[in-house]
């Protein structure tokens, strides 16, 4: 809910689920996240999917989680409370859980673009993408390496939109993303790291509702360079890409050291850290909160979140996956589509 004009409130529209991996845990996920958050602990959304192998699922795994068709967006702020809403994408080929079938990847794509469309157009209120299986989606002719350069496409983007993993306590924003170590080291730039930390702030005022953002950036090297000591990509690229952002008015600190970034008292000091590979922003992140990750795209002109997982193709079928991270990454989206919502009409006089 969001107040409207005069304070009256009024409710934004459902979210829009994407199917993602049919052969991996999606369904049975959205299914169990249906089961929790239909008694109103949590945002209504619809699944776009197939109803009838939902239907199948839920039998066979036992779940207490009716499937409802529905013809537009809207008809599942109704229906969510009695049934999960489905709005109808059939498959070509049959679901085998945990074996991906490339004539399915037509349908997965379809899904996201269906789901991006409807949250331009105002009927989905922001996009939650189930994980895809790349090297399925990329044996169909899939040109773009993942799920974010996927979204930007549509979105028409010419800058290159940011991702952030967020939970409970901590938010971190990897500025090189999926590639080999020695590659994102030689990769990193201070034009790079400047983008990413403009696109964060700007997202942390529109979506988390933070009017003055407090920015922490991680050294690359132990000791952060040690004066050079121990590596100069602190003095000849991070600092003077810290000093761009100051330079635009940003509260920023670092380079920091990156073993004494993330204890309790370190993470009260920022409202999120910039790192400068992957696995320097997802360790901490998932040391501290392994089951309620959420993945965010930032810079996007709508809301999209994600489960920070795949597709556990190993355990896909059996009902034994949890739902944690996909609730936690509904509720983000949620909360972050009323942020921006309120961002948009500005302050109330």
């Amino acid at each position: 809910m969001t107040a409207g004009p005069g304070g009256a409130a009024r409710r934004l529209a459902p979210l829009a689920l994407t199917m993602g991996e049919p052969a991996g845990i999606g369904a049975e996920i959205a299914l169990m996240a249906w089961r929790v958050l239909a008694g109103g602990a949590g945002p209504p959304f619809f699944l776009i999917d197939d109803p009838d192998r939902l239907a199948a699922l839920a039998d066979t795994l036992g779940l207490a989680a009716p499937v409802r068709p529905i013809a537009r967006p809207q008809e599942a702020l109704a229906a969510f409370p009695h049934a999960l809403p489905v709005l109808p994408l059939g498959l070509p080929a049959p679901v085998h859980p945990g074996q991906p079938d490339p004539a399915n990847a037509p349908a997965v794509i379809d899904a996201i673009k269906r789901a991006v469309a409807l949250a331009r157009d105002g009927a989905a209120s922001a996009v939650v993408t189930n994980p895809i299986h790349k090297a399925a989606l990329y044996r169909a002719g899939f040109r773009h390496p993942g799920h974010t350069e996927f979204l930007a496409a549509l979105a028409g983007l010419d800058a290159a939109p940011v991702m952030m993993l967020a939970c409970p306590g901590l938010r971190v924003v990897p500025v090189t993303v999926h590639m080999p170590l020695a590659a994102a080291i030689a990769g990193l730039t201070r034009a790079g790291i400047t983008h990413a930390g403009a696109v964060t702030a700007a997202a942390l005022r529109q979506d988390f509702q933070i009017e003055s953002p407090r920015l922490a950036v991680a050294a690359l090297n132990p000791h952060a360079g040690e004066d050079g000591a121990l590596g100069g990509e602190e003095a000849a690229i991070i600092g003077p890409a810290i000093e761009d952002l100051r330079a635009h008015g940003l509260d920023v600190t670092g380079p920091c050291p990156a073993d004494t970034l993330f204890h309790a008292e370190a993470r009260a000091r920022y409202d999120a850290v910039l790192c400068m590979y992957h696995d320097q922003a997802l360790i901490p992140l998932k040391t501290i909160d392994f089951h309620h990750g959420v993945n965010i795209t930032l810079g996007l002109p709508f809301v999209r979140t994600s489960p920070d997982h795949g597709t556990a193709l190993g355990i896909a079928g059996q009902g034994t996956a949890n739902p944690a991270s996909l609730i936690a990454a509904l509720t983000a989206a949620a909360r972050m589509a009323e942020a921006r919502a309120a961002f948009a009409r500005g302050p109330i006089a």
